[in-house]
């Protein structure tokens, strides 16, 4: 298999229409370097167009959903795999995955990120975490990170063991490279 993003995004459908379209520059993006998506496995909306946007742009792609949410699971993808829990499609997310990008999401987006983010900095993996932020959607999470670092809560390495950027083309570089491990 190709180097594998999995990327986290939103499955509510009422989002703006610009993540919409920022979870299609993703996937077009992805398509162009060859990248294999990795994703939650849903049809709807960022997570079903990241996905539709890859696979349009020629990406293999892998959906990971689990038993409660099969109904709304995206029967293209080229592979997909159901498992029996929320916690164990994250688990085989980790493990298909050699990086991991978030767009901007809720709850289970944030889940999805934290999860990747403590085996990161447990050693579980080394694989790169980076957050796509265009419009400060994470700001106010990483003002209260970094309170939380300042508190004494969460090491300074452990803060800087996921990248925040801007722009797709960052994100997908900064996935590309390899970071020190976080521990």
């Amino acid at each position: 298999m190709t180097f594998a993003v999995c990327v986290f995004c939103s499955a509510s459908e009422s989002v703006d229409p610009r993540y919409l379209k920022l979870a299609e520059e993703v996937g077009t993006a992805l398509a162009a370097r060859g990248w294999t998506l990795v994703s939650g496995g849903e049809h709807v909306s960022m997570m079903g167009a990241v996905a539709a946007a890859a696979r349009a742009g020629g990406a293999q792609t892998v959906g990971i959903v689990s038993n409660s949410l099969l109904y709304r699971a995206d029967r293209d993808c080229d592979r997909l795999i159901v498992t029996s829990s929320v916690a164990a499609r994250k688990q085989q997310m980790t493990v298909a995955a050699d990086a991991f990008l978030a767009l901007p999401g809720g709850l289970g987006t944030c889940d999805e990120i934290f999860s990747a983010w403590t085996e990161r900095v447990v050693g579980a993996h080394a694989k790169p975490i980076v957050l796509l932020d265009p419009d400060d959607h994470f700001g106010g999470l990483l003002d209260w990170l970094a309170d939380a670092g300042a508190r004494g809560f969460v090491r300074e390495h452990y803060l800087t063991a996921v990248r925040h950027v801007r722009s797709v083309a960052d994100a997908l570089d900064s996935c590309a490279q390899r970071l020190p491990a976080a521990t």
